[in-house]
Parts: structure tokens; C-alpha cells; sequence
């Protein structure tokens, strides 16, 4: 399957004014003098990455095979974040929004005997034939997932045995569980999948309030459209609360997160500063502030508050947006401590690669943005998958109707604040991955 739906990153490709660097050329070292990929990329690495003095010395760019594997080795211990993919790839990824599948995403469950089912594409052959959130598939082309899973984990099958290889067309039989255990399946298609980035978006009647509740995956250029979709939809429904579900979330275009953040609380927020960039000191000219604007988005609903649900799988610009809106409205954040990301990279092309180098750390208004260990839930549950987006049971949408109907956390929220962070349930990855897309 294709394993690179890598995202969970802060791509800036609008607020300094374009994604390369001058400064490589004129670096005044041997790698910056030869054309071959690893040593072009070293040549970056010195002039523009944020911790360019804890970058590895004596690493010979020669030895390695592939600019990924070079990068691995040269990067500071620190960075967990920096990556590179080919031109093609980054097309696909954050120009396109496609990827090769059947277009779900999975974790593993019930000991490794079922894939649960965490979200659907709406134009993947898996949501046309019925495949929902919160579904167990427990069998692929006649063979277990029990089985597919120890194979896999024996290294006797490859994610290609169990789903296929990369050519349209190819086919699979799934067998899943319903949650109310009923059984369904069905012939999945592998095609080009276009990814939705609004997953859901519902309105609730919560006592004498109407609750928004959108769920949002990913910060890319379709994300402009959809999230101007989703909130007209909104103020047509004239809600009073909203809840953003940000769990999977890990990131993406910084521009996207100010426009989401100002269709949620502008005016409210107009005038007052969104970002502020902090690079090496090298850069230190490219230090600059941004304030809220519109961007693409036209719909704002002025919002005192909002509700965020938040996993270690919510980074980079989700946590950027929770940072950025909360000195101006109350933000209340539900769920587990996000994943600790608050710099970001300009992606550069070197050759017919992208690298996504981490050149810049971002903080808010308040110079507050050392969050490397995750931004803190105020009403800490446990994320579980209970059922479809919007399903009363799930802990975490159903903390923020509580706390709606309430005005503060739970008791089951508040015992976890005294128990302090709560484990997760959702599989802890390196980010530059997605959870198992399919």
C-alpha cells in the first residue's frame, strides 16, 4: 500500500514569501560545491534548518543510497519532524489530495485479530461500498486479519500480500463488523482516492443550544474550499458552540490554520497577531509576525469559544491553531496532550526532491510556543472509537456536549486531571506518518 501519506507537517508555502533560500549557494562548504542529491541537501541543511549547529558531523553524503536515509543520520537527535519526498509525491499529496487505495484508515484492535476502522475518504471505493468509522474488518481475500497481522509481523507478508499492489483496478474482498456486530462485505476497488479533508460536519441541539461539530483532517489547499463550505453551512444554521475535532489531525498549510481560525472567531480576532516566526540565527531578517486574516474564507462566526478535541495524532497546525486563538477567545481543549509540534519548515526543491527541513519555530501572541511535549488538555478522556463521526458515545464529543450543558469538565474529566496525562489508545507513530491509510 502507499506508505508515504506522510502529512503531519507545518508547510509554509505563503507567509514568508516563497519556499527556497539563497543562502545555500553562498555557504562556503565542499557539499555546496556538488551536484549530487546528499551533499545538495547538507548544503541546505547548514544554511537554513533551525538547529543547523546539532547537525551531524564526519557523515559522509556519498555513503547513502537515498537522500531519506541520509537525512535520517545527519538531522539533530532532537528533530522528529524533518523528512524529504520526491516532487511527485508532494504533488500528489498536498497539491492533488490524492493518494493509490481503497481510501480508509485503520488501527489495530481486539489483540491484533481486527482493523478498526478510524475514517473513510467519500471517494474511495471503501466508503461507496459501505465501509464506515468504527467498523472491524476481520477478514481480507479469504484470509483472516488475525492471520494477515502475524504473517505481517513474522515478515512472511508484505502490506502488498494483503492489499495489493499499486495498479488500478486491482480487487480485495473485505469482510467487516459493524458495531452492533452485524456482518457486511464486499469488493474493494484500488484507485486514485481524492481526500476529503472536512470529514463531518453536523449540527446538534444541545438545551437551548445549536452545537457545530466539524471534523477536520488535514490543512491543504482543498482545505480552503471545504472549510468555507462547511462554515456557511454553519452560519446558516446559526450555531452557538462549536466543536473542532482535530484528533487525526497533524497538520499542514499554516495559511489554512489562520483562515480556519478566523472562521471561527473573526472579527473578534481582527487586528490582533496570529503567528510570530522565529528562525536560526542566521535567518533572523526572516523574523516576522502575521496577523488573523480572512484568507480564502469569507464566513466567520465571531465566536467567543471553541471546543478541540485533541490525541497525540493532533500536530503542528492544529496545535498552532489552539495557540494562536487562545489569548483573544477561550479555547477549551478535550482529549489526550497533542503531539508536541511548534516549528514548522518551508519546503525546499533540491533537484527532483522536496525537503521539509524544520527551518522555523512558531509562537502566539503572548511570545508563548515551547510546547514540545504537547499542549495539555483542560478536561483530559481517553479517545476511543465508539462509533461514526458524531455518535453521542464517543468520550470525546460527548465531553464537549457535557461541558456545554454544564460549563466545565466532567467528572470523569476532572478524575483524569488529578490521575494526570492519560495513556492513549490511538497508535503512537513517528509524524511525518499516517495512521495505517489504505
Amino acid at each position: 500500500m502507499n506508505k508515504l501519506l506522510i502529512s503531519f507537517l507545518c508547510l509554509m508555502l505563503a507567509a514568508c514569501g516563497g519556499s527556497g533560500s539563497d543562502d545555500a549557494a553562498n555557504n562556503n562548504i565542499a557539499e555546496c560545491a556538488r551536484t549530487d542529491i546528499n551533499s545538495q541537501v547538507y548544503c541546505k541543511l547548514v544554511a537554513d534548518y533551525l538547529w543547523y549547529d546539532e547537525l551531524k558531523t564526519g557523515v559522509d553524503p556519498l555513503a547513502f543510497s537515498t537522500p531519506s536515509a541520509y537525512l535520517d543520520q545527519v538531522t539533530a537527535d532532537r528533530d522528529r519532524y524533518s523528512f524529504i519526498m520526491t516532487e511527485q509525491q508532494y504533488q500528489d499529496r498536498y497539491i492533488n489530495a490524492v493518494f493509490f487505495g481503497y481510501g480508509f484508515a485503520t488501527q489495530r484492535a481486539d489483540n491484533n485479530t481486527a482493523l478498526q476502522v478510524l475514517y473513510v475518504f467519500d471517494a474511495g471505493s471503501a466508503a461507496q461500498r459501505g465501509l464506515r468509522r468504527a467498523d472491524k474488518i476481520v477478514e481480507i481475500d479469504g484470509i483472516s486479519v488475525a492471520e494477515w497481522l502475524s504473517r505481517l509481523d513474522a515478515g512472511t507478508a508484505t502490506n502488498d500480500d494483503i492489499y495489493g499492489p499499486n495498479e488500478e483496478g486491482i480487487v480485495r474482498r473485505f469482510v467487516w463488523l459493524k458495531p452492533d456486530n452485524s456482518q457486511r462485505q464486499a469488493d474493494f476497488v484500488k484507485s486514485t482516492v481524492s481526500t476529503n479533508t472536512v470529514m463531518h460536519r453536523s449540527v446538534a441541539q444541545v438545551g437551548d443550544k445549536k452545537v457545530g461539530y466539524l471534523v477536520f483532517n488535514t490543512f491543504i489547499e482543498l482545505s480552503e474550499i471545504e472549510l468555507e463550505q462547511a462554515f456557511s453551512y454553519f452560519a446558516r444554521e446559526q450555531i452557538d458552540e462549536l466543536v473542532l475535532d482535530v484528533r487525526y489531525n497533524g497538520g499542514g498549510l499554516i495559511r489554512v490554520a489562520n483562515q480556519l481560525s478566523s472562521h471561527i472567531a473573526f472579527p473578534r480576532l481582527q487586528g490582533n497577531i496570529f503567528v510570530k516566526y522565529r528562525y536560526n540565527d542566521k535567518n533572523t531578517r526572516k523574523n516576522s509576525s502575521v496577523g488573523f486574516a480572512l484568507g480564502a474564507g469569507r464566513t466567520n462566526l465571531n465566536l467567543p469559544r471553541v471546543f478541540v478535541l485533541t490525541t497525540p495524532g493532533s500536530c503542528s497546525s492544529s496545535e498552532l491553531v489552539i495557540n494562536a486563538m487562545s489569548p483573544f477567545i477561550d479555547v477549551v481543549q478535550i482529549g489526550e496532550t497533542t503531539c508536541g509540534k511548534p516549528v514548522g519548515q518551508v519546503p525546499d526543491q533540491v533537484g527532483d526532491f522536496r525537503l521539509f527541513a524544520i527551518n522555523f519555530q512558531t509562537v502566539n501572541a503572548l511570545d508563548f510556543g515551547d510546547y514540545f511535549d504537547g499542549l495539555s488538555p483542560n478536561c483530559p478522556v481517553t479517545a476511543t472509537v465508539e462509533g461514526d463521526w458524531g455518535d453521542n458515545a464517543d468520550p470525546l464529543y460527548a465531553e464537549a456536549l457535557a461541558y456545554i450543558n454544564n460549563d466545565s469538565c466532567s467528572d470523569v474529566a476532572v478524575s483524569g486531571q488529578r490521575l494526570g496525562k492519560l495513556p492513549s489508545t490511538e497508535p503512537i507513530q513517528p509524524q511525518w506518518l499516517r495512521y495505517n491509510e489504505q
